[in-house]
């Protein structure tokens, strides 16, 4: 008979938050270590000798969306509604990853969805946000999926998502250019198809520039 293993808690210590995770803290430690030495530190100075383990702390904490799912973010907070008015939730902060250098980048999301029979609670436009972004990205791939995510609880006749992010590494690195921004969308259904619901949408969000 197999045995079911257990999933280890992880306590980050900075946050007061408890995670069931796999992510074995101890092993990304010497990682760091060494990633310190390559770079040209010495990790057994003062400075340095806490920091294998805040690191691994804090990358539990930036990739916990790994280790979510849909459905305990949305947690039964659906609702039957009537009505097909249009519903926006707009400046959705988000903080996430670039996967290509490991570098943040953050912004706004916009979310807006017209409702067929069902709504949900307003707090889990932020939660999906979060799922999302708490993994390594490209904003193109975080539009996307934020708007299917919706689009599979919800059911609705259109869902319309913007996100604007500005990105360090085009900050820090590269061409090192401090005033520009990405925006991307993903639309759906109506608001894919007719132009007065996208017109609509992105009035109401204050069209992104």
């Amino acid at each position: 008979m197999l045995k079911r293993k257990k999933k280890k808690t992880v306590e980050l210590e900075d946050t007061g938050l408890v995670f069931e995770t796999e992510l074995d803290l101890k092993k990304m430690e010497p990682l760091v270590e060494n990633w310190l030495r390559i770079i040209g530190e010495d990790p057994g100075r003062e400075g340095l000798l806490e920091t294998p383990g805040r690191v691994a702390r804090a990358w539990a904490f930036l990739t916990r969306g790994y280790r979510q799912t849909l459905d305990e973010v949305i947690n039964d907070a659906l609702f039957e509604a009537e009505g097909s008015e249009m519903v926006v939730v707009k400046g959705i902060e988000f903080y996430s990853m670039c996967e290509h250098h490991l570098l943040p980048f953050f912004g706004q999301v916009h979310i807006g969805y017209i409702p067929d029979g069902k709504v949900l609670g307003l707090s889990k436009f932020a939660r999906i946000v979060d799922m999302y972004a708490r993994r390594l990205q490209i904003q193109e791939r975080l539009a996307t999926q934020i708007a299917d995510a919706i689009e599979e609880v919800l059911a609705p006749q259109g869902v319309g998502v913007v996100v604007e992010g500005v990105h360090l590494c085009m900050m820090m690195r590269g061409v090192e250019k401090q005033h520009s921004a990405a925006v991307t969308s993903a639309m759906r259904g109506v608001f894919k198809d007719d132009a007065r619901t996208r017109e609509e949408f992105l009035s109401l969000v204050g069209r992104p520039s």
